[in-house]
């Protein structure tokens, strides 16, 4: 009787246990699976938004950049000032085919503010006559009067062209002289294309959006809510607003504070919840400043895959079946461990306790129960205490370091992505085309970064005959010396618009000035170096001279017998001290090659002891080659360096700017 008792006992109290923890465990883990979707609902929202931000930035940020690039181009404004001009016009149809062939879209266009006529070419035949003229009573032209007037550079604007018969996501920039807007000019992305790529979502429950930054609709999976004419500060469609698809207005205002605070944080994403089509949804909002929208993505809980809930049944059913199993099991271990005899149990348990893990229990009986549990129970806290700990700590450690190395890899690809993509538009800055196009094979190049990206950059700019070239050599190296280039070529632009450029000891106290305003309200480190070398040579072809003004960089020039150094100022600019600096007109002398060189090329380390390259061994190289052809020049300083340097890793960015005039 006592073991059918004991036995009894124990299955009911198991049983018990087991109903009086199924309910409260159903419903606290229905509540956790509801709040597991909601945060992976979140956290799908958030990384799909970041990826369609990325996704529709990177293209339509180069599509942006070359048609600032071709507004910004000399040639554009030459033309649009003189539109009768037919050299110009050849001139700017050649260079703007060359953007074409660049641009995602293979269409740009350009428009004059004074005519109104419009031009527009594609992959097909190249075109110089206008497709249009514009009007201003034209309703479908208000967006091009609009742009004009707007104190924006640019906008991104999805509009029809009714005469073109074509619907395209145009990037409209102004083109501009001075305070004065000649005209706009931009490129065309497919909005077929651009639908399918960024909309389109190909998954069920959700749905990708972009608005501006009023809420008025530029891309939906429904064509239809699409507000054209928006981007050129157009009215649109009346059902163009994204708060417009809301049921009731309700969630407007969550909606609108979010896209507020990701247009204050353009690095995070915001999130809200709101009701759409009488089911309530969650909207994830990213803001992308370079092109003024946000991006949407409304994700609809209960229809999205976000969370698979096909194994509830099985695992219900599963759950059931083992409760029986453990019922039976417990039964048969009662009977089986409990009710033997104590004695042999009593000895095998002991031996347990005192270290032999492979002795077999034996079945138990009824009188020694309280010595046989303390000697199991001694074996098996030890047994399960010391395997517990380990088995959770070599989880901890492999789970650690697992998520180390997967987070080392992606910022890794991050890091590396973000330095190519910060190279590509270093090297979009470099006057390379506006070079060759003026000076051809009268000038080389040889700049070579220490890093993917540097501190180091040369600039052009032509004024007629005549130009003004010169090179800069930022603090640092890689990328806080790209950043600072940013800066310098900021303020030496601004500098030359202001000074014209023929002064170029004007340009480098502007310079001086800005590079020292836009640093004044910087809180930096006493040891960051923000000082930045330059040499400015303008030439006069008509005048037969030359003017050049230094800070920390000199000029060289040889015929190949006698080699002259022309010293610039002293200090650098964006220096602790300021210094006035002086022009010096020089004789533009036949036969005569002229150099620009940062301290890179002289401090690069090599030869037998590790010195640097040198003034004197510098100065001879010149005077060597000075004769030669540019092109031979830069192979023969090229190979002079690599020679020199050995297996010694570079030091310094480098950058040589050479020219001669027959």
């Amino acid at each position: 009787m006592a073991k059918w008792g004991l036995r009894r006992k124990s299955l009911m109290a198991l049983l018990l246990a087991c109903v009086v923890a199924l309910a409260p465990a159903a419903l606290i883990g229905w509540q956790v699976l509801d709040g597991v979707r909601e945060h992976f609902g979140r956290a799908f929202a958030d990384n799909f938004t970041q990826l369609n931000r990325q996704r529709i930035l990177a293209p339509v940020s180069r599509e942006l950049a070359l048609s600032l690039r071709l507004a910004d181009s000399e040639v554009t404004r030459r033309w649009l000032r003189h539109e009768s001009d037919a050299a110009a016009r050849e001139l700017f149809f050649r260079e703007a085919d060359g953007y074409r062939r660049d641009l995602l879209g293979r269409a740009y266009f350009i428009a004059s503010a004074a005519s109104g006529n419009y031009y527009f070419n594609d992959e097909q035949p190249l075109s110089e006559s206008p497709r249009y003229t514009l009007s201003r009573t034209a309703a479908d032209d208000g967006w091009f009067y609009l742009t004009l007037k707007s104190p924006e550079k640019y906008n991104i604007n999805v509009n029809p062209d009714l005469k073109l018969k074509t619907t395209k996501v145009w990037i409209n920039v102004q083109v501009r002289d001075g305070d004065r807007v000649l005209g706009l000019t931009g490129s065309a992305l497919d909005v077929g294309g651009f639908l399918r790529d960024f909309v389109n979502s190909g998954q069920p429950g959700v749905t990708p959006i972009i608005v501006d930054t009023e809420g008025a609709i530029q891309a939906h999976m429904d064509a239809s809510l699409i507000a054209y004419n928006s981007g050129a500060g157009g009215a649109g469609n009346g059902r163009g607003r994204v708060f417009n698809l809301l049921d009731g207005g309700e969630g407007r205002d969550e909606l609108a504070a979010a896209m507020k605070a990701a247009q204050a944080d353009p690095q995070s994403v915001q999130s809200a919840w709101v009701t759409m089509d009488g089911v309530r949804q969650l909207v994830s909002v990213a803001y992308m400043p370079e092109l003024r929208w946000h991006v949407l993505t409304v994700v609809d809980l209960g229809a999205a895959r976000v969370l698979d809930t096909d194994w509830l049944w099985p695992a219900a059913i599963g759950l059931v079946v083992l409760f029986a199993a453990m019922l039976l099991c417990f039964g048969y271990a009662i009977e089986r461990l409990m009710l033997r005899p104590l004695r042999r149990l009593q000895q095998s348990a002991r031996a347990i306790a005192d270290g032999s893990y492979d002795v077999r229990l034996p079945p138990g009986g009824q009188d020694e129960i309280g010595d046989l549990s303390r000697a199991f129970g001694v074996m098996a806290d030890k047994v399960r205490q010391h395997t517990a700990e380990l088995e959770t700590k070599v989880r901890e450690r492999t789970s650690e370091l697992e998520d180390a190395n997967r987070a080392m890899a992606a910022a890794h690809k991050k890091i590396d992505d973000s330095i190519d993509y910060a190279s590509l538009i270093q090297r979009a800055i470099l006057p390379d085309r506006q070079l060759t196009q003026s000076l051809g094979a009268h000038h080389f190049v040889l700049w070579k970064p220490r890093d993917v990206v540097g501190g180091d950059f040369y600039v052009f700019r032509s004024d007629g005959a005549n130009c003004l070239l010169g090179i800069m050599d930022c603090a640092g190296h890689g990328v806080p010396g790209a950043l600072m280039t940013m800066l310098a070529r900021a303020a030496i632009d601004l500098a030359i618009t202001e000074a014209g450029p023929a002064d170029p000891a004007a340009i480098l106290g502007r310079t001086d000035s800005a590079i020292r305003a836009m640093l004044a309200d910087a809180q930096l480190p006493r040891a960051l170096a923000t000082n930045t070398d330059a040499g400015l040579v303008y030439i006069d072809r008509q005048a037969g001279r030359l003017v050049y003004a230094g800070a920390k960089i000199n000029l060289y020039a040889s015929n190949g017998e006698i080699l002259r150094e022309v010293p610039g100022g002293k200090r650098a600019l964006g220096d602790k001290r300021t210094e006035t600096y002086q022009n010096i007109e020089l004789k533009l002398e036949p036969g005569w090659t002229y150099y620009l060189a940062t301290d890179g090329f002289l401090d690069q380390a090599g030869g037998e002891h590790g010195f640097g390259f040198g003034n004197t061994r510098f100065a001879g190289m010149l005077k060597r080659h000075a004769r030669q052809p540019l092109t031979e020049q830069a192979a023969a300083f090229t190979q002079a360096l690599a020679e020199y340097q050995g297996g010694r890793p570079q030091r310094d960015d480098i950058t040589l700017l050479s020219f001669r005039f027959e």
